[in-house]
């Protein structure tokens, strides 16, 4: 075989380095990085960092764009993007502002407030249907519900027509059919199916029984995030409501949201995550509904609006486009003087074009809230998250290997779950 002559090999060699150089370029960065598309709200700005001999300029839309000189920046220059009014322009990326590079779609919009959370509340929970949390067999014969293909986070809807309302309801239902076979009706990961089912005597008890354990109701205690005073829905938690057992999302029968109070704190250790322990049994108080559980937290209607005692007038709201690294504040109740505003610094911002959690990541750097919980407990998950004047997203889960780190997550997924309830109600 022919060996590759010394000239061809070099020849290989600069051309991978200048391919390799080209990529990792001021240019080729900036072109890599700047999205195809800014959305803000009206006085909220974003700065996006330029390649050196670049040029960024505004179209339409009142766009301000402020730069340190003329506009083109060094390898290493930023540029700011604002506008005071909402309408839609675009954005001109051009190399000495003679060739066209990229174009960047820009949307204002009008200023939205909301009332910031970070009370305490208190969640309480029935599903719609009951979930299967496990099967087991009888004293003397296999568990029917397994032999029928039910498994853990099924979620039990009808039996033979009969709607499920209650674990009690559903025992009814299984000792009074005796032998005879039962038609269920359950949804697994939200897909509706079918299976029939025979209940057996237990031989120990003497009762038909589905050999399954089932659950109907949970609580706890979270974080409210926001209120909206113009369609009166809330949102809270950040995260979903889920099972203990199977982690499966439970669905929302009906719900409550009520008054709660911080009455101790576990503090969070290395692998070990805190816990902020509340009560809201001594004396129920009613704020508002549960009408939708998901990934992105609990959202419904209040009773009346809360009354913020650090923000009384709200805060704009900051969307994704906006928010950066750097320094931040986060709203919690860890004790009980009240919603305390708390020093945390977002280390990475995540894009997202779809909703999804886990949009940033935070780290707690005020002393207090360090001494008093170790960082992000678990009841701390919906804290609002204020950056620049603006609330711009929601705590979301504490890192299990690092109690003072933990996600975030956009307030424009929030705000698009609140827009569900609004108009669905």
């Amino acid at each position: 075989m022919k060996r590759p002559s010394r000239l061809r090999q070099a020849t290989g060699l600069v051309l991978a380095m200048f391919i390799s150089f080209s990529y990792f370029s001021p240019m080729q960065e900036t072109l890599r990085t700047l999205p195809e598309r800014i959305s803000l709200t009206e006085g909220q700005a974003r700065t996006l960092a330029l390649g050196g001999g670049l040029t960024l300029t505004a179209r339409g839309g009142n766009l301000a764009v402020s730069a340190s000189e003329d506009e083109t920046l060094s390898a290493r220059g930023e540029v700011e993007i604002a506008s005071e009014t909402a309408g839609s322009g675009e954005l001109l990326l051009s190399l000495m502002g003679l060739f066209p590079l990229k174009r960047v779609e820009v949307e204002i919009q009008a200023e939205k407030r909301l009332i910031p959370g970070g009370s305490a509340i208190g969640v309480a929970m029935r599903t719609e249907g009951v979930m299967v949390v496990g099967v087991s067999d009888l004293s003397d014969a296999p568990s029917p519900a397994a032999l029928c293909g039910l498994r853990p986070g099924d979620v039990l809807r009808r039996v033979n027509g009969v709607s499920i309302a209650s674990a009690d309801q559903l025992a009814e239902l299984v000792a009074g059919a005796g032998g005879q076979t039962l038609n269920i009706e359950y949804a697994r990961d939200g897909v509706a199916m079918n299976t029939t089912m025979t209940p057996r005597l237990d031989a120990a008890t003497g009762t038909a029984r589905m050999g399954a354990w089932v659950r109907d109701s949970t609580a706890g205690v979270g974080t409210l995030s926001f209120y909206d005073p113009e369609t009166g829905v809330y949102a809270a938690l950040g995260h979903a409501i889920t099972d203990g057992d199977t982690g499966k999302v439970l669905p929302v029968g009906r719900g409550q949201i009520l008054r709660a109070e911080v009455v101790a704190v576990q503090k969070g250790q290395k692998g070990v995550p805190g816990e902020l322990k509340g009560s809201f049994l001594r004396d129920p108080q009613t704020l508002g509904d549960i009408r939708q559980n998901g990934p992105l937290g609990i959202y419904g209607r209040m009773d009346s609006a809360p009354v913020s005692s650090l923000y009384p007038d709200g805060l704009p709201i900051g969307l994704r486009s906006g928010v950066h690294t750097g320094p931040a504040t986060i709203l919690s109740t860890v004790d009980g003087t009240g919603v305390q505003a708390f020093s945390v610094e977002i280390t990475r911002v995540n894009t997202q074009n779809t909703p999804a959690p886990k949009s940033m990541v935070l780290r707690v750097t005020d002393p207090r809230l360090l001494d008093a919980t170790g960082g992000i407990v678990q009841g701390m998950s919906g804290s609002p998250i204020i950056q620049d004047g603006r609330i711009i997203g929601a705590v979301t889960h504490v890192f299990v290997s690092d109690p003072t780190q933990g996600y975030g997550l956009y307030i424009d997924w929030m705000l698009q779950k609140e827009t569900e309830i609004a108009e669905g109600a």
